[in-house]
């Protein structure tokens, strides 16, 4: 009798093949994460976005300190995403302490955040995720007949580093940007040169945008689902807000994020998980633009209306469209705030005025909603939650994966094959999986 042999992803059980599919490193994203799928058969068995990064504990950490201290710990979760957790606990310190936010200092808030965007959204879309479309193994590969767009591109993620460093002291954990205002505002030279180089990078940044908005986008995976994300006030597309609006309608107001966005964990993983009405939902910056796009003026509102879908509401990949789209907004924006700026004079730090409370800070990180929620007595922080958009968005990243892996392999695809367009699907969301590990350590037993 001759033994069956079957692949290494094979395994036999009586008559039924349990197929793996592995991806043991995700590249080309922030953090250390993997990915399992298991085939009994045909049918689809599981579906894991393994997280390998330990816990840091954050929320234990905050119990005692003061909101500067805050504003200082949060950013060092993460180092591509520090201006978004700097304005979210900046945000939830003063509404907690009662403190005021001069318009100066809104706007100086407002130009600081466009900065990590334009940094994390370039970095993001031309090096991490447009080789997978134009079939390169990395950017660098990309040189010999793009050369022209990754040198943009790179100029493009370094001005974006130029502004945080500016408003914040450095483009890394800046300390200069602090619950009450700025230790020092920019001199009327730098914003000279902010503009300036916005206006340089203008046509490069809607030139790029039809690059990405031209990709041939894989349907293999479409399924509708739920979109959330700030609701910004006044009609306005920023990346701030007191409320949450989801794709059905639903507007909560932030104070009851958990009550309707119910966390969970998973054994595969160490950051939390949660579900809006029971199932998965996306909180990337194409949530964003099919919640709030409408909004959008100027070329990037144009950019919206001209490549908008239907297929925006259930295909992941166009949230690379999406934050080339909220680039050219993000360049756009910049020199409206900085002649703002300058016939600002400078102001005094604000002080709190009350003791105890609670606050709750929405922001739009680069990935998507952002959540930090201290509650404070005798000016020192009791309690303390902080949810990353990673972890918000890994169900719906398991869901549409899973999709995808089942399809595929029904249409009989190989392994390697379908390894790659499940790692693609994973950069789509522009993963941030440091910031998703500070939350909870998950005991597997």
């Amino acid at each position: 009798m001759v033994e069956a042999k079957f692949p290494n992803n094979i395994r036999n059980y009586g008559d039924c093949k349990v197929k793996t599919i592995k991806v043991n490193h995700l590249a080309r994203v922030e953090g250390d994460g993997g990915i399992t799928v298991e085939f009994d058969g045909n049918e689809l068995t599981k579906v894991n976005i393994d997280i390998f990064e330990g816990p840091r504990l954050i929320e234990a950490l905050a119990i005692g300190k003061t909101a500067h201290e805050m504003n200082s710990i949060t950013p060092r979760i993460c180092a591509i995403c520090t201006v978004s957790h700097k304005n979210a606990s900046i945000r939830a310190c003063e509404r907690a302490l009662s403190i005021e936010e001069p318009e100066k200092t809104y706007y100086s808030r407002n130009l600081m955040h466009l900065g990590e965007i334009i940094e994390s959204h370039s970095l993001h879309v031309f090096a991490l995720a447009l080789p997978d479309f134009l079939g390169y193994p990395n950017v660098i590969e990309m040189v010999d007949k793009h050369k022209d767009v990754v040198i943009q591109a790179l100029n493009l993620k370094k001005f974006g580093n130029r502004i945080m460093q500016i408003f914040n002291g450095k483009f890394i954990h800046g300390e200069n940007a602090v619950a009450g205002g700025f230790g020092k505002f920019p001199s009327n030279e730098e914003l000279h040169e902010i503009k300036e180089e916005a206006e340089n990078l203008f046509e490069f940044t809607v030139a790029a945008t039809d690059i990405v908005g031209g990709l041939e986008i894989p349907d293999y995976l479409e399924k509708e689902t739920v979109f959330g994300c700030c609701n910004t006030a006044d009609n306005q597309y920023i990346f701030w807000g007191d409320e949450i609006i989801f794709s059905d309608g639903t507007i909560i107001p932030s104070e009851e994020y958990k009550e309707n966005l119910i966390e969970r964990v998973v054994p595969h993983s160490y950051a939390k998980r949660s579900l809006y009405k029971g199932k998965p939902f996306s909180v990337t910056a194409l949530a964003r633009l099919n919640n709030i796009g409408e909004k959008l003026t100027g070329k990037a509102g144009e950019y919206f209306r001209k490549y908008k879908n239907e297929r925006w509401t259930k295909n992941p990949f166009y949230n690379n469209l999406a934050q080339s789209i909220e680039t050219i907004y993000c360049i756009e924006k910049i020199p409206e705030l900085v002649e703002k700026l300058l016939g600002m004079e400078d102001i005094e730090m604000q002080k709190p005025q009350r003791t105890e409370g609670r606050g709750v800070g929405l922001v739009e990180a680069p990935r998507g909603l952002l959540v930090h929620d201290y509650t404070f007595k005798d000016e020192k922080i009791t309690d303390c939650n902080i949810i990353t958009p990673t972890a918000y968005n890994l169900d719906d990243l398991e869901k549409y994966i899973g999709i995808a892996a089942k399809n595929l392999n029904d249409n009989g695809e190989e392994t390697d094959s379908i390894r790659f367009e499940l790692e693609k699907i994973a950069r789509s969301y522009d993963p941030c999986i440091s910031c998703a590990t500070h939350l909870v350590n998950v005991i597997k037993k």
